[in-house]
């Protein structure tokens, strides 16, 4: 395989929602192609997909890189003012970095008000700062954004901060793809690199994988902001938003190589994988309690369902209350041809059983719950499919609307 002059490292996989459209696995599989040594994972505010992403990459032998584009509150900026948010590019080096990493993207969705969108302070990325190789966000950073709006000196302000948290893993970011802010603030970009020492690194963030998507991708675009092809004041796809080939960032940065040849440093300074572990499901912290409860709330939902079906054999639970109290399989009884009232009730003690022997039932209690909450507050969901959606237990407790 020939030398990649160049590394990718800002790919949105299609977990950054309605504006990335590549498959993580897909990302390891086109950078396979395009013979490229190492690639990067970075969507916005989460690392949902970095564990499929990783082992996508090792299958068909590519470096993974970890990372997370996030916001961050620009420092003494009001939540009110529209630009109060920017963002950065953080890669973890390490093992402690993956941690960091985790605990920032978490913190950006948990620790901030229900009004703001979610973000870190400056003071929660120093915390989590460590083994995290940071890049300065191209158009959407706010050093570019400072310069394209002739702030300099905010621009060498925030450039400054970052460099103390990020000693010596700070890179200045330049992306060519005929943004009007990265435009505007390159010839800045580039001397604030060289008077304050930091490296320069090439990037070209990439929302799909080949360039004939284009079109799609900008309708999908017009789909995640409820507006026309045809409006003139929406979100726009850029063209050269792809994973473009190394021959094509070497003609691109021809005059700038030390900003391609850093991207090969960033790839060579981290090395962690997402880790491979089962899945954690939810709990409750009493096994025993989630089972009986689980049961409980079966048999009360399946009684609400059979006295629909079977309105005539079902007793009520103003004329028995122990209806209400516990199960009332006793009071039910056959009707129809075929189909019995006995033939749910073995049915859902049937799952309950499988559910349980299987540690599931704090989870179907919590999807329960949630799904109940939407309902409640008029939030549409979907009747239910699948294998575990179409289960007796499901319907029971209204998760499903499917019999």
């Amino acid at each position: 395989m020939s030398f990649s002059p160049f590394v990718p490292l800002r790919v949105f996989s299609a977990f950054t929602m309605l504006e990335g459209a590549i498959d993580p696995k897909d990302i390891a599989k086109q950078a396979k192609k395009l013979g490229f040594p190492a690639i990067a994972i970075c969507d916005r505010n989460g690392l949902y997909g970095a564990m499929a992403f990783s082992e996508a990459c090792a299958g068909v032998g590519v470096q993974p890189i970890i990372g997370a584009f996030l916001c961050v509150k620009r420092p003494d900026r009001p939540e009110a003012v529209p630009d109060a948010f920017d963002w950065i590019a953080l890669y973890a080096q390490d093992e402690d970095g993956y941690a960091n990493l985790c605990a920032l993207v978490s913190s950006a969705h948990l620790d901030r008000p229900d009004h703001d969108p979610a973000h870190v302070d400056f003071e929660t990325l120093a915390r989590h700062s460590d083994s995290l190789i940071c890049l300065t966000g191209g158009g959407e950073g706010a050093i570019a954004r400072h310069f394209a709006e002739g702030q300099p000196d905010a621009a060498y302000s925030y450039a400054d901060r970052l460099g103390q948290i990020f000693k010596g893993r700070c890179y200045i970011e330049v992306a060519r793809r005929l943004d009007e802010i990265e435009g505007a603030a390159e010839p800045d970009l580039i001397e604030l690199a060289h008077r304050m020492e930091l490296p320069l690194i090439a990037t070209n963030p990439a929302f799909f994988a080949e360039a004939d998507f284009h079109q799609a991708h900008d309708a999908m675009l017009c789909i995640a902001n409820s507006a026309y092809i045809e409006s003139e004041d929406r979100p726009r796809s850029t063209p050269d938003g792809w994973l473009k080939p190394a021959k094509d960032m070497k003609a691109l940065f021809d005059d700038l190589p030390e900003a391609l040849s850093n991207t090969l440093v960033v790839a060579q300074r981290c090395a962690v994988m997402a880790p491979k572990r089962d899945p954690i499901l939810p709990s409750l912290g009493d096994a025993e309690g989630e089972t009986t409860q689980l049961r409980a709330d079966a048999h009360a939902g399946l009684v609400k369902r059979l006295s629909v079906i079977f309105p005539n054999h079902l007793a009520t639970s103003s004329e028995h209350p122990e209806l209400v109290e516990g199960p009332p399989f006793d009071k039910l009884r056959e009707d129809g041809e075929g189909v019995s009232s006995q033939t749910y009730i073995d049915r859902l003690n049937f799952e309950l059983d499988v559910i349980a022997g299987m540690g599931f039932s704090a989870y179907f209690l919590i999807v329960a719950d949630f799904i109940k909450w939407a309902k409640e507050q008029g939030i549409a969901v979907g009747p239910g499919r699948g294998s575990g959606a179409g289960s007796v237990v499901a319907w029971a407790l209204t998760i499903t609307d499917l019999d």
